[in-house]
Parts: structure tokens; sequence; C-alpha cells
């Protein structure tokens, strides 16, 4: 009996291997498996990016909104940016930036002779999407427009100092406006680079060490050396960079401290 019952024994784990192997692929060569079974993080910021890119503001603001588009006729000779603290020499509020998306301008500039003669001479004007976008889409523009204008900074000096280091050291290229969600990532687990805002960091960082090892080392071991998260953390396209080596420890630590600031989340308010 026990003879007789070994090749079946040999061929149910033979079968259970191949399934395992199909599924394997399957999740690793597949991210549409993936994203059926895991919850892909969506923010109004990064929804307003996409659409932003879909409406074409990009072709005019320039690859991510940072402008230098020439504009023949205009005082400026450029479209403006909205990166970059640019925003607040046009926009007072948030609702001169509704305005803006709305009807190409908040109304107190179109009801002004001055400038209507000066966007006349200009070769590029700024289009009035109010008859092609959902009120719940200039939300996430709003949205969007706000975590990219530079202009929303946390007050404690230690936090400033990392909010300075974000963007010189290029974190929003990749993690998103004021970290609302990042890029494409082929090969990651997701697919996309994660953001410090909701679940995806909580799944990635569990304590201030180990927010503290992403930053300085670039990695986390819990992760890179997990039998499948290692896998992922290896093929991806865009790794995290080590930051240690460019920066000092006293660096690290006001980086920490801005991602702690954007996790608290008192900003919230003023993207909305």
């Amino acid at each position: 009996m026990e003879v007789n019952r070994m090749p079946r024994l040999r061929r149910a784990l033979g079968r259970a291997l191949v399934a395992l192997a199909v599924v394997e692929t399957g999740w690793l060569s597949y991210p549409a498996v993936r994203v059926r079974l895991f919850a892909l993080e969506e923010t109004p910021a990064r929804r307003g990016q996409r659409l932003a890119a879909e409406l074409g503001c990009f072709s005019c603001h320039g690859p991510g909104g940072g402008g230098g588009t020439k504009n023949p006729g205009s005082e400026e000779g450029t479209v403006p940016a909205f990166t970059e603290r640019t925003q607040m020499m046009y926009v007072k509020t948030t609702d001169d930036l509704r305005e803006y998306v709305l009807d190409g301008a908040p109304r107190r500039k179109r009801e002004d002779p001055d400038y209507r003669a000066r966007v006349e001479k200009a070769a590029l004007r700024m289009p009035a999407y109010r008859s092609f976008v959902t009120a719940a889409q200039v939300d996430d523009l709003v949205a969007y427009l706000r975590a990219a204008s530079g202009q929303i900074l946390p007050d404690e000096a230690l936090a400033q100092r990392g909010a300075e280091l974000a963007s010189d050291l290029g974190c929003f290229a990749c993690h998103g406006p004021l970290g609302a969600g990042g890029v494409r990532n082929p090969g990651s687990f997701k697919g996309y680079v994660p953001g410090f805002w909701g679940a995806d960091f909580d799944d990635l960082v569990r304590s201030e060490e180990e927010l503290r090892s992403w930053i300085a080392r670039g990695e986390l071991a819990r992760v890179s050396e997990h039998p499948i998260g290692g896998r992922f953390f290896k093929r991806q396209a865009i790794r995290m960079p080590a930051f240690q080596r460019f920066i000092p420890e006293m660096d690290v630590d006001a980086l920490a401290a801005y991602v702690r600031w954007i996790r608290a989340g008192t900003w919230r308010p003023l993207i909305r």
C-alpha cells in the first residue's frame, strides 16, 4: 500500500509545484493580476496630475508644470509654470485656481480691460475647461496644483529643511507632488512608486528606524530580503537612491521630519 501511494504523492506534488509556478509567473509578469487582487492607492492630487496630462496642460505649462514653453507676445515671453512657488504671482486664493481651470482666468482679471488687452497680444491663451470637466475633476486638479505649488510648507525648522532637501534632491519627481504618489515603475509590486500619504506607506514603513533606512540606504531588509518582496525589489525599474552617500546624517533627520509632517496631514485643508 505504501509503495503504491508514493507515485501518487509525487504526481500530486508535481502538479502543485507546476500550479505554483504558473501563479508566480502570472503574479510577477502581469501587473493586471495584482491590480485585481490589491487596491492601487489613489489620491486627489494623483488623479489631478493624470487629468492635467490628459487635458494637455503640460503641452503649454511644460513637463511637470515646470514652465518654459515660449509664448510670443506675452509679457513674460513664456507660459507660466505652476510649480516652484510661481503660483503666488498669479493666484491669490483656491477660488482663483478654480476659475483659471474653468474660465481661463479669475473673474477679476477677465473684467480688467488691461488684462484682456495683454491676453489678446499673446500667441497662447489659457483655455476655459468649464465644458470639459466635472466638479470632482476640478477638485482633483486644484488638489494637484496646490500640492505642486511649493507653497505648502511646514513651520518647524527641521521639517522646513527637509522640504528644501526634498525639492533639491528630486524626491517629488518620483513620489509625486507633496508625496501624493509617484510615477509608473515597471516591475515593482504595484507598478508605481509609492507616495507618503496613505496605506502604501504604512505597508513599507513601520517605524522611525525603517523610515531612516529607506532614506539613508534606499532599502529595507524586511522587504529586500523577503522571498517574494525581494523579487519585486530587485526587478523594479526605478529604485530608491541611498542618500547616505550624498547627505550627512542631520539631513536624513530633516527628510524624515518632513515626511512625518506630510504624514500628519495638517496641511490637507490647504489643497481643497
